[in-house]
């Protein structure tokens, strides 16, 4: 049996994530490193769809590279959680897995889709306006 290997990805503002999923041993990689090294909260974001994952298959036997590349280290870690989701959802198949991930929260499936706000015309930011001398 040929074993096959699923790609997802998932975005945030600037980041994209680039998830490859197939059976293993429970290893996930983010950029070539351990998950268990990133820091406490990143740590809890990525484990936040593999709990769910045990709690509805009863075990993890994935192993997961994601790639992310542009945007902040918090917008990449987003966009390696959404990745990381659908990739579960994407490769078992399990419409359960998919409403307990939709019930805990719409973020793991569905992309937030808010972007910068645009520069105003005239001025160098996009809401505050410069305060004016006469009056």
């Amino acid at each position: 049996m040929i074993e096959k290997n699923l790609v997802v990805s998932g975005k945030r503002k600037r980041a994209i994530a680039r998830a490859v999923i197939k059976k293993g041993k429970e290893k996930i990689f983010i950029n070539k490193i351990p998950y268990e090294n990133l820091g406490f909260f990143r740590k809890l974001m990525i484990q936040e769809p593999v709990e769910i994952t045990k709690k509805v298959l009863g075990d993890f036997n994935f192993d997961i590279w994601i790639n992310t590349r542009g945007g902040g280290t918090g917008g990449q870690i987003e966009a390696s959680r959404l990745a990381l989701a659908r990739a579960l959802v994407a490769f078992t198949k399990s419409n359960e897995l998919k409403r307990r991930f939709i019930k805990y929260d719409k973020n793991l499936l569905v992309a937030d889709t808010r972007r910068k706000e645009a520069y105003k015309p005239g001025d160098s930011k996009a809401r505050k306006k410069r305060q004016k001398s006469y009056r």
